[in-house]
């Protein structure tokens, strides 16, 4: 195993908890089971786990992953991918889900075994409920968390999708238990900036909640691959279609590659400027604009694409082409 690449680490929320500003997303390690594995094509151990070395060897210290990703699935193909590095568990940081959709709280104590069991080894430092969609109020799922907590079985507690107001519901109903909300797991990318009109970003930063950016590069728009090459996007699924459009209004249809063209353009002229890549821009502006509050999970499905978004990083850009990156992507927004 390399040395890993020295990063600046963040705190998780108010925890003691450090991470670095970039994990990796463990989606694609549903190896196409259940829902959500149909997102993505199959990644086998071998590929899994020379995407996680290539992470580590950039430096990335944590790893995001959930029960919904191939109902465990992903947990087990990453922990055997770190046990086959030889990754002491004290060396990464883990965030898993439960699925809270048309389930009572009560659940979480029954599912945590299996959990760990699919952890193989490595603890939960952060569990988190994956929607707001559970049978029981917000304030029973979070008494349910802190019990885990209490009993050794989980180190920080988090949500994810949660609005402003649910995020508020939530740390009042932990801090009942002595206890802080430590994360909130929502989209946020240069094409979806919902979080500053919508009260997240404020609350977040009220209550010292991180802000864990799923689909960082809008499932791939922001790479400029699509712009590129638009026959490329034959090859996508339609679920990630579909969830491409919620979060680039227009997605990988023609109209609404045009309508991203001008800012995916300036993220190319950046990236020449720099000699790096254009995800690796988005990446930057993404976990430096809103300061330390956000870190972005990018998954990746090779050893190069997780390496590349380790690289974001150590890129810094200066105060006028983060301000015209805004600016265009505010354009966007309208």
């Amino acid at each position: 195993m390399e040395k890993a690449v020295s990063v600046g680490k963040r705190r998780l929320g108010r925890t003691d908890i450090e991470i670095t500003p970039i994990g990796l997303g463990c989606w694609q390690f549903a190896q196409g089971k259940g829902l959500a594995g149909r997102f993505w094509s199959v990644i086998d151990q071998a590929a899994a786990t020379a995407t996680v070395k290539a992470a580590l060897d950039g430096g990335i210290s944590w790893f995001d992953t959930a029960e919904m990703y191939g109902g465990g699935r992903s947990e087990t193909v990453l922990t055997t991918a770190l046990h086959e590095l030889e990754i002491a568990p004290e060396q990464v940081v883990i965030a898993t889900k439960w699925v809270a959709l048309l389930r009572w709280a009560g659940n979480i104590a029954r599912t945590i075994d299996e959990r760990l069991r699919c952890l193989q080894g490595y603890p939960i430092n952060l569990h988190q409920v994956h929607v707001p969609w559970s049978l029981s109020p917000i304030p029973t799922q979070m008494r349910e968390m802190a019990r885990l907590f209490r009993d050794g079985k989980i180190r920080s507690v988090g949500v994810s999708n949660f609005s402003a107001r649910q995020m508020e519901e939530a740390n009042a109903a932990l801090e009942n238990h002595g206890l802080r909300l430590a994360s909130n797991q929502v989209r946020i990318n240069l094409l979806d900036r919902r979080i500053e009109s919508n009260g997240v970003l404020d609350a977040a930063r009220r209550l010292g909640v991180t802000l864990i950016a799923f689909s960082p590069l809008a499932q791939g728009i922001l790479t400029g691959k699509f712009h590129e090459n638009p026959t490329l996007v034959q090859s996508v699924s339609r679920m990630r279609k579909g969830g491409a459009g919620a979060a680039g209004r227009g997605g990988y249809t023609p109209e609404g590659l045009a309508r991203t063209a001008p800012l995916v353009e300036e993220l190319r002229r950046v990236a020449h400027a720099h000699g790096t890549t254009v995800s690796q821009v988005a990446l930057s502006w993404l976990i430096n604009f809103y300061g330390d509050t956000v870190v972005a999970i990018p998954g990746a499905s090779a050893p190069q694409q997780a390496a590349e978004n380790a690289g974001a990083m150590s890129l810094r850009l200066d105060n006028a082409k983060m301000s015209r990156l805004d600016e265009l992507s505010r354009e966007r927004k309208e």
